[in-house]
Order: C-alpha cells, then sequence, then structure tokens
C-alpha cells in the first residue's frame, strides 16, 4: 500500500502546474477510488490544511495517515513535495540560464491559462462538496470578499466564519 501511496503522490506532485490547488480534483478522485477517502473527508481535511501553518498543501500528509498512519504521512508529504521541488529547482535554474526571451514569455503565457483552469477545478472540486445551500454559499462568497479586500487575515476569516457555519449548523438543519 505504501508503494501505491506513494506513486499516486509522486504523480499529482508532477502534475501540479501552478500549485497543489491545481491538482485537487484529480487528487479528490484518485484518493476515492484507490484509497476511499470520501469527499466529506477530503474537503475536511483541505479545510484542516488551509489553517496549518505553511503550505496548505501539508493535508497530503494527513491524508497519509489516514490512508497508511504514520508512516503513510512521511510517504506522502516526501513523495508529493520532493519531486516538485527537485523539478522546480531544475526549471528554476533553466529559466534563470534563459533570461527574457521572447520563448520564455511565449511558454509562460501558455501554461497561465492551463494553471488558473486546474486551480478553477480544484475550487470545484472542493465547493461541490462543501456549498450544501444559501447559507454555505454566502458564507463562502463572503470569505472570499473578505480576503480580496486584503483587510482581513485569512486564518481570522476561517476561523470566525468558521465558528459561525458550525453554529448556524448546530442551530439550523442547513447541511443534512
Amino acid at each position: 500500500m505504501l508503494i501505491k501511496l506513494a506513486g499516486t503522490f509522486i504523480l499529482l506532485s508532477v502534475l501540479a502546474v501552478g500549485g497543489g490547488t491545481a491538482v485537487l480534483h484529480e487528487m479528490q478522485e484518485v484518493l476515492l477510488a484507490e484509497f476511499g477517502i470520501g469527499p466529506d473527508v477530503f474537503v475536511k481535511t483541505y479545510g484542516i490544511g488551509q489553517l496549518a501553518p505553511g503550505p496548505n498543501m501539508t493535508m497530503v500528509t494527513l491524508l497519509g495517515i489516514q490512508i497508511a498512519g504514520a508512516i503513510g504521512a512521511v510517504v506522502a508529504g516526501l513523495a508529493f513535495f520532493v519531486p516538485s521541488s527537485v523539478l522546480c529547482l531544475c526549471v528554476g535554474r533553466i529559466w534563470s540560464r534563459i533570461g527574457e526571451t521572447p520563448w520564455r514569455r511565449a511558454v509562460q503565457n501558455g501554461f497561465e491559462p492551463i494553471s488558473i483552469g486546474l486551480m478553477g477545478s480544484g475550487v470545484y472540486a472542493v465547493g461541490k462538496t462543501a456549498l450544501l445551500g444559501p447559507i454555505t454559499v454566502a458564507l463562502a462568497i463572503l470569505s472570499f470578499g473578505l480576503i480580496m479586500r486584503g483587510r482581513a487575515n485569512p486564518m481570522l476569516v476561517i476561523l470566525g466564519l468558521g465558528s459561525l457555519g458550525g453554529l448556524l449548523a448546530y442551530l439550523l438543519p442547513l447541511w443534512r
């Protein structure tokens, strides 16, 4: 199982053009098919990853724990972060040697919309599980607005609106 876990996260790592968010949809689909990680667990794990210090994709270690215990966390973390880091280092060195050339700009221009599309699919993958009614949609829009205005600390937005959402879910039959 550890080899399968490593292979899964290595593949996701090298596909993560534009960051880990770009492979959220694929990650959710693969983890469900290969390891039985359901959408609810995936979204909750993603939420915890947003709160944890460091990269939000540290959620892969939590997923690794759920799949194969503590060793699964180590395997998933290394398999997800090492390949993309090595790839970034190698491409970065080549990129800096190329300098500002028309060819380099063309490649960057080509990858930018692909990255945005992949990130959008990640947002959709999480959103279709998390946005279950008008109140959850309103909380999502409110958090987006607060973050986009640039005046709110993202962690405070997550904690504040998450607490509000939890309270509303407790008081009202919103989600289920």
